[in-house]
Order: C-alpha cells, then sequence, then structure tokens
C-alpha cells in the first residue's frame, strides 16, 4: 500500500517482508498509519540503526530487550565468576603459593588488574571500527578460555606444576610462575574485548526512541552489576571454599567447564540479538574535526549556530543528531562552510565537519575532567581485594563448628551491599524521586556518582578504624594477635564500600556508555573500566611513594607482613585525598553539559529548523524528544 502526504511517499508492506529505514523530507504533523495487522508501523520494527542476525531491520517482537539481554547476562556472570574467584585469591596464591613477600604480591596483583582493566581501551576500540561487538566478543571468550585451560595445566601437569613432588616447597618452579602468568595475562586480553563489548553489546538490546525500552534500558545497568554481583558471590564462596580446602585446580577446572558452557548459550542466542554494524575507526572524525578547526581558525565565527553545517535529516540513514552547545566554540570553524565552488557533500571531510561530529569532539573533551576525578574513587575500591583481603587473612574466620570462612569469601559482603544498594534505587528512590524532580532518571547521572563516593569516604575511615583495634589486639596478646578479633570485624568496611558500588560503578557505566558518541560505545565501557585500571596502577604507585617516604623516618607503613604495617594510616591518607577529590568531582560535575540528543522517532516529520532551540542542559540530564 501506497501513503503520500505533502512531499512525503511511504510504503507499508502487509505480508512478510520487512519496511526499509524511511528516507525523505518531511513536514510538521506526525504520520501515524496502520499495517493491516492493526499494529503501528515503528512499534512493530526498530529503526535505530540496528541489524538481526540476517542483516535485516529487527522485528521488536522477536529481538532485542530482555529476552536478548538474559543470554548476554548469562555469560556475564560466568565471567566474573571466574575472574572475582581469581582477583580475590590472587594475592593469597602469589603470597602462599609462590611465596611472595606481601609489598611484591599487592603489586604484581595491582599491575595485573590494571592491565586487565586497561585492555578494554584496545578491545572496545576493535569491536567499535572493525570487528563489531558480538565477534568480538566472540573472539576475545575464546581468548579467555584458552587463559583457563593453561591455568588448569599449570596446576595438574607434572612438568608445570608448582613443585615437582609436593605443594609445600618453599619457592616454586620456574616454569610454574611463567606459564601462570601467561595464563592470567591471556585472561587479562579476553577480558580487554569480552568486558566493553559485551556490555555495551547487552545495553544495544534497546531501543532509546521506544519509550518503554528506554525505560528497561535504565534498568539494564542495575540488573546487570546484580548478575555480576551474582557471579562475584558464588566466585568468592564456593569456589574460594574448594581453593582452600581442596586445591587451586579443581577450582580451576569449574572456571574452564562453566566458561565453555556460557559461551555455548550466547551463541545459542544468536538469532535474538540486535547487532549494530561497525562504521571504522571512532577516532578519524575526531581528528578530522581538529584538523578542520586548525586549518579554518582564522575565519571569523558566524553570527548564528544555524549557520554552521549539518547533514540533511533525509540522508541521516536514521543515524542521530547532536544539538550545538556553546563550549569549546574554536571546535565550531570545523563545520564553517567556505563557499569555494564545490558543495558540501564535495569538500573533503578534513575541511569541512557537521555540527553532530563536532559535538562528539566536545563530548570526549568534556568528559575528560570526570574521568580524571573518579579515579581516587577506584583507589579506594583496589584495596578491597588487597589489603583487605589480607586482613581477613589474619582474622578469626572460624563460625560454628570449626568451620572457616575463606579469607576471600568476605567480600560477598560487598557483593550484597551493591545488589542491596541497586534494588533499593531502581524499585524505591527512582520512582519517588521520578515523581519529586520530573526528571525521567530520577536524579542525573552525575549526582548518582558523586553520592557513592560519600561511601568510599565512610569506608575509608571505619576501615581505619578496625584496622586500629586489630593492631592493638596484636600488642596486647603478640601469641594470639589479632585471632581474638572475628573477621566479621571487616563486614562494615565491605558493605558501605558495596553500597558506594552500587551508585558509583553503576553510575560511571551508564554514564560512559550514554555520553559517548553512538559509534564508541564500546570504547564508552572501556573508559569506565579504564578508571578502575588507572586506580589500580595509581594504587601501587601510592604504595611505593609512600613506602619510600615513611622508610625514611625508620617506620614504613609496609612491613614484611600485616603486624608490623600501619595500614590504618594509608586509609586515613586515602580517605584524605578521596575527600578533596569529591569537592573537585562536584566543581565538573556542576560545569558539564550533559549529550543533547536531537530525539526524532522515524515514523516522525521533521522540520528543517533546528530541534534544540530553547534546551537547557548544563547541570541536568536533558535530551530533546519531540513528537510532532
Amino acid at each position: 500500500m501506497m501513503f503520500s502526504e505533502g512531499t512525503v511517499t511511504r510504503t507499508i508492506f502487509s505480508g512478510p517482508f520487512r519496511p526499509l529505514p524511511i528516507k525523505g523530507h518531511c513536514k510538521m504533523e506526525k504520520i501515524s498509519l496502520e499495517v493491516e495487522t492493526g499494529e503501528n508501523d515503528e512499534m512493530k520494527w526498530v529503526h535505530d540503526s540496528s541489524v538481526d542476525h540476517k542483516g535485516r531491520v529487527p522485528l521488536r517482537a522477536s529481538t532485542g530487550s530482555w529476552k536478548a539481554a538474559l543470554f548476554i547476562i548469562g555469560i556475564e556472570v560466568s565471567e566474573r565468576l571466574s575472574y572475582f574467584g581469581i582477583a580475590t585469591s590472587l594475592v593469597l596464591y602469589l603470597t602462599k603459593v609462590m611465596h611472595e613477600d606481601l609489598k611484591t604480591a599487592v603489586r604484581n596483583v595491582n599491575y595485573w588488574s590494571g592491565v586487565t582493566t586497561l585492555m578494554p581501551l584496545f578491545g572496545g576500540f576493535i569491536a567499535d571500527a572493525y570487528l563489531g561487538r558480538y565477534s568480538t566478543v566472540l573472539a576475545s571468550s575464546i581468548v579467555y578460555l584458552i587463559g583457563l585451560v593453561l591455568l588448569t595445566l599449570s596446576w595438574f601437569l607434572p612438568g608445570l606444576k608448582p613443585c615437582d613432588h609436593s605443594n609445600m616447597c618453599t619457592e616454586p618452579r620456574r616454569i610454574h610462575e611463567v606459564v601462570f602468568f601467561l595464563a592470567i595475562y591471556l585472561i587479562s586480553i579476553g577480558t580487554g574485548g569480552h568486558k566493553p563489548s559485551l556490555e555495551s553489546f547487552g545495553a544495544d538490546q534497546f531501543d532509546e526512541d521506544h519509550d518503554e525500552e528506554r525505560k528497561q534500558k535504565m534498568s539494564f545497568f542495575n540488573w546487570w552489576s546484580c548478575a555480576l554481583c551474582s557471579g562475584l558471590i558464588v566466585g568468592v564462596t564456593l569456589i574460594v571454599y574448594i581453593q582452600d580446602n581442596i586445591n587451586w585446580g579443581v577450582a580451576d577446572i569449574i572456571f574452564t567447564g562453566i566458561m565453555a558452557l556460557s559461551l555455548l548459550i550466547f551463541i545459542i542466542g544468536r538469532p535474538f540479538y540486535r547487532y549494530r554494524i561497525p562504521t571504522g575507526s571512532p577516532l578519524t572524525p575526531m581528528l578530522q574535526v581538529l584538523v578542520a578547526a586548525i586549518s579554518k581558525r582564522k575565519l571569523p565565527y558566524p553570527s548564528s549556530p544555524a549557520q554552521l553545517y549539518e547533514v540533511p535529516k533525509s540522508h541521516s540513514n536514521n543515524r542521530r543528531f547532536l544539538c550545538h552547545t556553546k563550549k569549546l566554540k574554536f571546535l565550531d570553524k570545523a563545520a564553517i562552510l567556505v563557499n569555494d565552488g564545490n558543495s558540501a557533500e564535495k569538500q573533503s571531510p578534513w575541511n569541512l565537519a557537521t555540527v553532530t561530529k563536532v559535538e562528539e569532539m566536545k563530548l570526549i573533551i568534556n568528559m575528560i575532567p570526570i574521568w580524571v576525578s573518579t579515579i581516587p574513587f577506584g583507589i579506594c575500591v583496589a584495596q578491597t581485594s588487597t589489603f583487605f583481603i589480607k586482613q581477613g587473612a589474619t582474622l578469626n574466620r572460624k563460625i560454628g563448628n570449626g568451620f572457616e570462612i575463606p579469607p576471600a569469601s568476605i567480600f560477598t559482603v560487598a557483593a550484597f551491599g551493591m545488589i542491596l544498594s541497586v534494588a533499593i534505587y531502581d524499585k524505591i528512590l527512582v520512582p519517588v524521586l521520578r515523581r519529586l524532580t520530573q526528571n525521567e532518571r530520577g536524579i542525573n547521572i552525575l549526582q548518582r556518582i558523586g553520592f557513592g563516593m560519600l561511601f568510599s569516604i565512610i569506608t575509608m575511615i571505619v576501615a581505619a578504624i578496625i584496622e586500629k583495634k586489630r593492631l592493638e589486639a596484636v600488642k596486647r596478646d603478640h601469641l594470639k594477635g589479632s585471632l581474638s578479633m572475628s573477621v566479621i570485624w571487616l563486614a562494615p568496611q565491605y558493605l558501605i564500600i558495596g553500597f558506594g558500588d552500587g551508585f558509583t560503578l553503576v553510575g560511571l557505566q551508564e554514564y560512559f556508555y550514554d555520553q559517548v558518541p553512538d559509534s564508541m560505545r564500546s570504547l564508552g565501557i572501556a573508559f569506565y573500566l579504564s578508571v578502575i585500571g588507572a586506580a589500580n596502577f595509581l594504587s601501587s604507585m601510592l604504595i611505593t611513594i609512600v613506602d619510600h617516604i615513611t622508610e625514611k623516618s625508620g617506620n614504613s607503613w609496609f612491613g614484611m607482613d600485616l603486624n608490623s604495617s600501619r595500614l590504618d594510616k594509608f586509609y586515613w591518607l586515602l580517605a584524605a585525598i578521596t575527600t578533596m577529590n569529591l569537592f573537585l568531582f562536584v566543581f565538573f560535575a556542576r560545569q558539564y553539559s550533559y549529550k543533547n540528543v536531537q530525539k526524532v522517532a522515524v515514523a516522525d516529520c521533521y522540520e528543517e529548523k533546528s530541534d534544540c532551540e530553547g534546551v537547557e542542559t548544563k547541570g541536568s540530564y536533558e535530551e530533546v524528544h519531540h513528537t510532532r
């Protein structure tokens, strides 16, 4: 059937054929046409530039949303189970099996964690530019699986085992060290492609131009983090118990088997996914904007932003436009159309950029201060898998009739804290705040992140007080030491940091996915992970600097073991650094302008004039959502 109104011509198929994305120019009124089944075409098909597994426009009823996201969350649970099962016990493995001293072990854990959380920058770039998110997840999961297989072999193969005859040796064999570190760094490489691509691929299953799916997407990051915590809880309870009471190799077999099974399930879900086609390097357009702005730096600024160049909406291919902002105006010159006899379409992208490309460049520049000011929070989080774990190993871990909690299992308290805070936020706070603020999110993303930072300060203060109490117990009784204290004393600091994670870490995931250009969303998740990665490296650097300074005074804060260290003073230092940083973060957050998208549904008619007039974005989360 053919329908025509004004300059618009549209074809609706009543058979099994799928409609192509609509192109053309239209006037002010929204066209509302019903297909023979009675369903609105806009509701039936997904017009957000995604395709199904056969490269067609996706059918909303059979693709995407939670039915696809659950397959993706499944492999995330498996990967996080393996990761946290290794990460939370790594410092114990290095000290017990590798016989490294505490400083060296903590440094090695921080280096591995740093590489693991910085590698996603490379993996996210490959996914966005070349392979696509699904293919990147598939390839990186295979690398991850190879690392787990190698880790298992390093424990069981006679030629690779830590010791020749007994695990009671005082120094591991060199070949075991080499294979062990090769295995865990292969896991780092696998995580580098897996983590940013998988999370952004999961978020891609929700259409932002569909009211119901947009709200589901806001909850996706919350429940994604709950799934992550579920994997964490199993990893640091059942798996860590097996590591402590049976051996590390059996745990490695479990990691390998579960990862292989979840990879198979992920592949089975292929028909249900929505895919984004990679569009080439997302960094090239930004470099083009910079080159064009520099080459036209001497041109006068146009009297109105409306004079800046933008691709006609009729040629948009369903891509979203960004509204012009007044910040970083020197970049706007890249969008000035110079009348040199060539039409805009014929000019080189190195000489002429669109307003949307200029605004994408501004987005990345504006995110840098936010990225930097969240690193101290990551340094606090880094302590939970190093010093907090070692503290737990020195305390009385017996409960009931002699059952002994593995040191790393206390980490479950943080996971429960995160699940609890996410559930309270999503089910209680957001509905209430929506009514109070008239904001679809309840509060904006940066407010959520900043609120979580308060918990990190409280965590460090509580940790310092408890560590001081532990050291006093050691002084009172040199023989029994801190065994007079229960490991439950560590529960408050873990619970509080878990609450902080539910606000800050989930907020950072959403912030970096949502605020980057649409073509960089895997990289956006990688930026979030790089906060934790940079924090791990800076934590190691801070330990080295503090150790060097305090050693000169004759009493280093980091001795050969915890009882000869002064971690309480280190925690007070982190509390002071995080407090000062929070003021800096608030300053940057108040200056930040959120991504301002011209939200016009495919079935809507377009006007020539800007869809951004009169929209103020500073200090609040706004998206222009027009229905004409």
